[in-house]
């Protein structure tokens, strides 16, 4: 998965990874070059007392020293830029690919771990190349340049090599092979970690409200400690490394002086040429420790291509037609067509046989018991998710056959549970049409009933909205996300519950400034509230996911006893208030 990432992503910077690779050589080459050149100033300079020699190479190693570090600097610059550049593609191409996710896909894998992998994960494998670029390609070329140049300068001390190198490589590979599995787990940990964070934000009213701080305490005391273990499980193997590093290099360099020693003391070698052999073999461990430090890297890197693979190779369930219907001729009619709606696993489904028309101009509503199947039904018109079986239908087309753009630029929808984003009360309006001018903002917060408190806030449009929508109250929420679908004046609005929160004078002056704004638009409301939907020219009563009666107020009183259940309790509820 690590390698199949790379490619992908890193196909548009093949010039820049080639220039690296080659500067990374002329710079490595260079550095291996210096020890020959020292080795001569020692043997043939200082041992013979030439002076003139030994400035004259001398000012060879200053200028091979000059290229080598020029090299460097160019291509870790390269190398960085080729690695941002790497982490902001595979961000937006995971960003847009988890935007196309349905609802059910969004579940599957949730909001905390698909922040971490968009974050996290991408940064390890960002990490992962920056080094690549720095040290990777270096150290295969110091590794086979070092051996050659280190049995140019003596072949007889070439058997340290063979039994330094083979130790170290085997020694850190027995301990980054147990590191893998350490690295895989810890970023579950951290997918753990963060869900439970972000269920304590999220829930804080309701962790203070029933006096759960101690009890959400200890649950990420639990996470916290369990991703820490796990880090310091894999933090002592990580500790082993560097101390394996240096016992063999430092085994190495007193092996080298050893046998070197007797060698010089039979002329085999001279004293240049064993300090240079000593470097090189320095050099060829060091470019081995380099590439163990990546390998070290390459285990978590390749644990979190994996998760974000994964995403990338996941499906959308809803998937735009081959050849969509890009336009379409009249004002938008809505028809559910014998809907069905079951979650993949489950035994029964959510809804089954569900068929009614929207007209323009009409409003349908939606009401029944909690769990009966509202707020899913509603989600079948956006292709939130899509039908099992059945056919949704706008203008008589099928929403599968339109294309996405189309569909959602005739829907104005007003959620559940109404989201804000950090911004100001016009930047979040303006998502239901970014080209409407302040004078249409006020207008669809006036139908909203939203006015009056926009005006008082400091700043008017310009008054700063906190992340959630939580620097106002949840009526003010659900005004503000209905002054938002009215400002993309639709030609189906659908309003998911979205009265609940409002006290019933608000309520009502709500829907009678509503009924000129939707007189040409198709109208679907989902309320629990049988006065929100009392004036609706048709109501649908579901039970258990499926249809038990349809008609007007009076009419369903009659001949649904569901619906006369459903009135009748909110009318001892009002009475016993």
């Amino acid at each position: 998965m690590l390698i199949r990432l790379l490619r992908n992503q890193l196909r548009s910077y093949q010039r820049p990874l080639l220039a690296v690779v080659l500067l990374q050589f002329v710079g490595t080459m260079a550095s291996l070059y210096l020890p020959s050149l020292n080795a001569d100033i020692i043997d043939k300079g200082v041992a013979r007392g030439d002076t003139a020699y030994i400035v004259h190479t001398g000012g060879w190693m200053l200028l091979v020293s000059l290229i080598q570090i020029a090299c460097s600097i160019v291509a870790v610059y390269l190398g960085a830029r080729i690695a941002m550049g790497f982490g902001r593609d595979v961000r937006a191409t995971l960003f847009g690919h988890v935007n196309r996710f349905s609802a059910r896909e969004v579940a599957r894998f949730g909001a905390p771990s698909l922040i971490t992998r968009n974050t996290n994960d991408v940064q390890q494998v960002q990490m992962l190349v920056l080094m690549s670029c720095t040290m990777m390609v270096a150290a295969p070329i110091m590794c086979v340049g070092g051996v050659v140049m280190a049995l140019r300068e003596d072949v007889g001390l070439s058997w340290l090599m063979l039994v330094s190198v083979p130790v170290l490589a085997v020694a850190l590979g027995a301990i980054i092979r147990r590191m893998v599995p350490g690295f895989r787990l810890m970023q579950t940990r951290i997918d753990t970690v963060n869900r439970v964070l972000r269920e304590q934000i999220t829930g804080i009213r309701v962790v203070r409200a029933f006096v759960r701080e101690p009890y959400e305490t200890d649950r990420f005391a639990v996470a916290n400690a369990e991703l820490a273990a796990t880090g310091m499980r894999t933090g002592r193997l990580l500790a082993m490394i560097f101390p394996v590093v240096m016992l063999v290099l430092n085994v190495s360099s007193v092996a080298v002086l050893w046998f070197g020693a007797h060698r010089v003391d039979s002329d085999a070698i001279q004293i240049g040429a064993l300090t240079a052999f000593l470097q090189y073999l320095m050099q060829i461990l060091m470019a081995v420790m380099m590439a163990t430090f990546m390998l070290m890297m390459v285990p978590r890197a390749a644990v979190c291509a994996e998760r974000i693979v994964e995403v990338l190779d996941t499906d959308s369930s809803v998937v735009p037609a081959a050849e969509p219907v890009s336009e379409l001729s009249t004002r938008a009619e809505l028809e559910l067509r014998g809907v069905r709606f079951q979650f993949p696993g489950a035994v029964e489904p959510v809804l089954r046989d569900i068929s009614f028309r929207a007209t323009p101009g009409t409003t349908t509503a939606i009401i029944g018991s909690t769990g009966a199947g509202k707020t899913t039904l509603l989600s079948l018109i956006p292709r939130l998710v899509d039908v099992t079986a059945g056919a949704v239908l706008v203008d008589g087309v099928d929403v599968r056959e339109l294309a996405p753009d189309e569909l959602w630029r005739r829907i104005g929808l007003v959620p559940q549970r109404p989201y804000l984003f950090t911004g100001t009360v016009a930047s979040n309006l303006r998502y239901g049409n970014p080209d409407a001018t302040d004078e249409e903002l006020w207008t669809a917060l006036e139908i909203a009933q939203a006015r009056d408190f926009v005006a008082q806030m400091p700043g008017g449009l310009d008054a700063p909205i906190a992340q959630g929508g939580t620097t106002v109250s949840g009526g003010q929420r659900q005004r503000l996300a209905i002054a938002r679908a009215l400002v993309r004046q639709p030609e189906i609005y659908l309003f998911d519950d979205s009265f609940s929160a409002l006290d019933l004078g608000t309520d009502a002056r709500l829907r009678a400034a509503l009924r000129p704004i939707t007189a040409q638009s198709a109208v679907v409301i989902v309320a629990q509230r049988v006065s929100t939907i009392i004036d609706a020219d048709q109501i649908i009563v579901l039970e258990d996911g499926g249809v038990v009666g349809v008609g007007r107020h009076a009419e369903l009183l009659e001949t649904c006893p569901t619906y006369a259940e459903i009135v009748a309790s909110q009318q001892t509820a009002e009475v016993a208030a």
